[in-house]
């Protein structure tokens, strides 16, 4: 198990908090976030491009950047068997950064999202080689052929908020998080991120195991 996560071209491991975790911030983590959940709505949300009629009701939205991002990767893979770096490497920054600030909303860290610092957030994804590594055809379907671990992942992040929702009160009453519940939440990140990167990043072909681990 541990070997085939760590060959898979996405991974992810968050550094379990020896120490205290301040009860004051868990407290109010929903409070907190809000700033930076705002800077990651804007990067990922709608742009800003509405139409509106009879100046009242709006007629459509823009695409998101990451929805853009995924068409645009579809075709260029499809008809140019390319994967322009600068783009990876944009997905792959804005992966980290959103897992960051979902961990620091799991409460998995008390120190507060960075935009730029990997911190206990340790997420990687291999650059693919496209014509060696990934079929032509696949990203067509690959959304679909995913679709067993949506259904695995509704019920994984259901209980994932119940173990948050029970760790927030371990937090405060003890000042730690049950590892059992912080490695599972973890495994949950985990598993969601492989799914991610097949069927949306499409730097592997490689289907996602099902495991937390």
């Amino acid at each position: 198990m541990i070997a085939e996560q760590e060959t898979y071209p996405a991974r992810l491991e968050i550094d379990y908090p020896e120490r205290q975790l301040n009860r004051l911030s868990t407290a109010f983590r929903i409070i907190l976030v809000i700033p930076i959940l705002i800077i990651l709505g804007l990067i990922v949300g709608a742009s800003a491009s509405t139409d509106w009629q009879d100046g009242a009701q709006p007629a459509g939205t823009g695409g998101s950047i990451a929805g853009g991002l995924f068409l645009a990767t579809v075709l260029m893979i499809v008809f140019r068997q390319a994967y322009p770096r600068w783009w990876f490497d944009f997905e792959r920054e804005l992966t980290r950064f959103s897992t960051r600030v979902v961990a620091y909303v799991a409460l998995l860290t008390d120190v507060y999202p960075s935009t730029v610092d990997e911190q206990s957030v340790h997420l990687e994804i291999d650059y693919p080689d496209v014509k060696q590594d990934l079929n032509q055809w696949l990203p067509l379907v690959k959304w679909l052929l995913a679709i067993p671990h949506y259904f695995v992942l509704i019920f994984l992040v259901i209980a994932a908020m119940f173990c948050v929702l029970f760790a927030w009160f371990a937090i405060l009453f003890t000042g730690s998080y049950p590892k059992g519940l912080f490695e599972f939440v973890v495994g949950v990140g985990r598993w969601g991120l492989r799914v991610q990167a097949y069927a949306y990043l499409l730097v592997t072909d490689r289907y996602p195991p099902f495991s937390l681990k």
